[in-house]
């Protein structure tokens, strides 16, 4: 069955339903996007149990992942993937350091470690290009994992907030799949309004705590998800390697794979 909430996260959803170039929509019940998956509640597990999803690829850190381990039901296997992205990372990283301060009993150096990374951070679209730059290779495993699920099973990308690095995996997936540019943006903007709220609330008040001050380019970087942001990361691709299938190919998935991918995130009528 497809899923179109899971208890304890955030920034889920499913990227079914996107207009295609030239006609039709992505598959439902394909790929899944999501934040952190550490917190998931009974019922949440339940979903998750009962859902279609084999595959859960985390972009974390291992320091993430250590620090919140995704939580799975016992009632099935489930294939797991890590792939970690460390550009992209601020937000697990102030969590990493507050963490550590709680553990070590000394927030003042905690808080300096945050504030000496905000003071190199650059913009969103700077983040995604170094990870772009650097992360073919993992954007083309994760892809690879959605093309070769099998018919009715899905797949489940999360990273920690889900907007910046699941938000470019998917974003080159759906781009390379024939979603149409204005519908990738929409996709991306989604995590911006679903991290509003208490979860932006709580993560910007720990950093506050730590004493790092809250400028835009901070809040930006932590709840932001502004539509130029992946525009221009995808203006980079394009520039580069063409278009999202180009970049990657050029990562290793094999032609054959993407061949897989568009059948795969194709509605079938």
């Amino acid at each position: 069955m497809t899923i179109t909430a899971l208890e304890g996260t955030v920034n889920f959803r499913d990227t079914g339903g996107l207009p295609l170039a030239g006609g039709g929509r992505s598959a439902p019940g394909v790929l899944y996007r999501s934040d952190a998956i550490s917190d998931l509640t009974p019922r949440g597990l339940e979903t998750l149990a009962e859902s279609g999803i084999e595959v859960v690829i985390d972009l974390r850190t291992p320091a993430e992942r250590s620090m919140a381990p995704d939580r799975l039901p016992a009632a099935r296997p489930f294939t797991r993937l890590n792939l970690p992205l460390f550009e992209g990372a601020f937000t697990g990283a102030a969590q990493q350091e507050m963490q550590r301060a709680r553990q070590s009993g000394d927030p003042e150096a905690a808080a300096r470690a945050v504030q000496a990374a905000v003071t190199q951070l650059p913009t969103l679209a700077g983040i995604y290009t170094e990870m772009l730059q650097d992360g073919s290779a993992v954007f083309a495993e994760t892809a690879r994992a959605v093309a070769g699920t099998a018919e009715g099973s899905a797949t489940l990308v999360h990273c920690t907030a889900g907007k910046d690095r699941t938000g470019v995996a998917a974003a080159l997936i759906l781009s390379a799949a024939g979603v149409e540019p204005e519908a990738v943006a929409a996709d991306y903007r989604k995590s911006e309004a679903n991290l509003s709220g208490e979860w932006a609330n709580r993560m910007l008040g720990m950093i506050r705590d730590l004493g790092v001050p809250l400028t835009d380019d901070v809040v930006a970087l932590v709840t932001g998800a502004p539509e130029d942001a992946i525009n221009r990361a995808l203006t980079w691709v394009h520039e580069h390697h063409g278009n999202a299938a180009g970049y990657l190919l050029s990562g290793g998935l094999r032609d054959e794979e993407l061949a897989m991918l568009r059948r795969r995130l194709r509605e079938q009528q």
